[in-house]
């Protein structure tokens, strides 16, 4: 399995400990995942995003995905939703397989019989149209996501708090409500759409709405995957 991490560290890492667990849950024994991690700067990934700078970010992943398969990777996930805005360039030159991190969550809400769902994560998720168009073309859901307001608030814990392994109640409460409100509009569930997320806000905190994980689905998927070339 080949993993374009550092997107954060704290992402990483959880992707790292699940993959394990979700092979070692397949296989038993004392079985864990193969895998090469190549992991970039988030310095530079936080540039790239304040500073929409898209066209750099693109290069610079195009580089470590390149090294990832050169490294043997058999296929590729990156770790983050954000960056997948530019996986049609990074993903250009390769030869391995990719798996594209909105594919495993559009088939569960899909199958869960959902058709309209908010979308938390980063501002360049919620304001950008490369994953609503992805998960209303390829599977016909309809995306939501919070006023401008909440984004600046959802954004602001995500690159302040969670990337920093920081987690608040204060912050849980503040998804809650947002996710809250969403619901209320109209969504029928909640793409938790930034791969730190899932540290802070789980199904037990708003027991009423399914939460869809990016970060489970995504390694699930990964490892069935590696799972059926064995």
């Amino acid at each position: 399995i080949g993993v374009l991490g550092g997107m954060s560290n704290q992402a990483t890492a959880e992707y790292y400990r699940l993959l394990n667990a979700e092979t070692n849950r397949r296989l038993g024994g004392w079985e864990i995942a193969e895998t090469v991690i190549v992991g970039v700067n988030f310095g530079n990934i936080e540039h790239f995003v304040r500073n929409n700078s898209w066209t750099e970010a693109g290069e610079y992943l195009a580089a470590k995905a390149l090294a990832t398969q050169h490294a043997g990777a058999d296929f590729l996930i990156c770790v983050s939703n954000t960056m997948h805005r530019v996986a049609p360039r990074f993903t250009r030159d390769l030869q391995i397989p990719f798996i594209h991190i909105a594919d495993p969550t559009g088939i569960a809400m899909r199958d869960a019989g959902v058709r309209r769902v908010g979308l938390l994560g980063t501002r360049p998720v919620m304001e950008a149209a490369f994953l609503k168009d992805y998960y209303s073309t390829k599977f016909g859901i309809e995306i939501m996501v919070p006023d401008k307001g909440e984004q600046t608030e959802v954004d602001r814990i995500i690159f302040n708090e969670l990337v920093r392994g920081q987690l608040l109640d204060k912050s849980r409460a503040t998804y809650v409500d947002v996710c809250e409100r969403l619901h209320a509009r109209g969504a029928e569930g909640i793409v938790l759409g930034c791969t730190e997320i899932f540290l802070l806000l789980g199904q037990d905190d708003l027991p009423d709405i399914p939460l869809f994980d990016t970060t489970s689905l995504h390694v699930k998927a990964a490892v069935e995957f590696a799972h059926a070339k064995a």
